[in-house]
């Protein structure tokens, strides 16, 4: 267990910067992004920003949905061949010390302690951002509920139960909630301040590296099942993905604010492209330029 969680750590701060430097470098230039944002721009051409935003996140969701439900359905038949067992596994392999330090840990992905994280996330956003306060102050707070009523959707549909030792559903919201809120941090962050490449990889690693930290001490404080955690790695990137173009369609090529002042950058860049960067980035989007950035 003790090899399982330095791996947890490890894999992720690897898996990072390669995910930015390989298909976050070639997704760009794809024919599907081109195509994304060809789509995303005649939109907002015609019904506007904010219409094109909440019109694109919607469908993003129910796709979301459309694709987990499914994949719930196999983690469900997986269950007694795959889940009891590595349950029974790490229930004899506990340490009451080590698990004291995994409990306190998992409580990260609670969703008392992350409302915090968010509220003043988009506080503090809301203020840098002076006279578009508006939209980190919408988004971020949207990014809560969006994860909860999704996630709450897929476990409704598939209802597979959980662990007779916690009570996780499918897949793991504790997961997905890191995401969100860290990812949607390190967006406004990267969208806000003059970052460059390496600081935004080095953040989108950063929240994979709390993600999968968050699912193992999940598995090892037994919470959830094992297909729920994997699930969980998949759902939370998905349904970000999602949020950020729309909050990357909604910003807009207008720019970016000058902290403290609320003055405008010129955008470097067509209006269409952010999507497009945001979706070739890892997480986060890690690799993706904001508004402004130079190119």
């Amino acid at each position: 267990m003790y090899f399982a969680a330095a791996l947890a750590v490890l894999l992720p701060a690897v898996a990072g910067p390669a995910l930015a430097c390989g298909p976050g470098r070639r997704w760009p230039r794809s024919g599907l992004a081109g195509r994304v944002r060809a789509a995303l721009s005649a939109l907002v051409a015609t019904i506007g920003r904010p219409a094109t935003a909440v019109a694109f996140l919607l469908a993003w969701s129910a796709a979301v949905v459309a694709v987990f439900w499914p994949l719930g359905e196999l983690a469900h038949r997986l269950e007694p061949t795959v889940d009891v067992p590595v349950h029974a596994w790490v229930s004899t392999r506990l340490d009451p010390s080590f698990a004291r330090l995994n409990w306190a840990y998992t409580a990260l992905g609670d969703r008392a302690p992350l409302k915090v994280v968010t509220i003043v996330g988009a506080l503090v956003f809301a203020a840098l951002w002076r006279r578009r306060f508006w939209i980190p102050l919408v988004a971020i707070l949207a990014q809560f509920p969006l994860e909860q009523y999704v996630q709450a959707v897929l476990a409704g549909m598939v209802d597979r139960g959980h662990p007779p030792t916690g009570l996780g559903t499918y897949p793991s919201g504790g997961i997905a909630r890191i995401v969100m809120t860290f990812g949607a941090l390190a967006l406004f962050a990267a969208l806000t301040f003059r970052l460059g490449r390496r600081a935004r990889v080095g953040l989108g690693t950063a929240v994979l590296v709390m993600a999968v930290a968050e699912g193992y001490t999940r598995m090892y404080v037994q919470k959830h099942w094992l297909t729920d955690v994997i699930a969980g790695l998949l759902f939370g990137p998905a349904l970000f993905l999602g949020w950020a173009v729309a909050v990357l369609v909604l910003v807009g090529p207008a720019a970016r604010p000058r902290p403290g002042t609320g003055d405008a950058r010129p955008a470097g860049g067509e209006a269409s492209s952010a999507p497009g960067t945001v979706i070739s980035s890892a997480l986060v989007a890690a690799g993706a330029p904001g508004p402004g950035a130079a190119r």
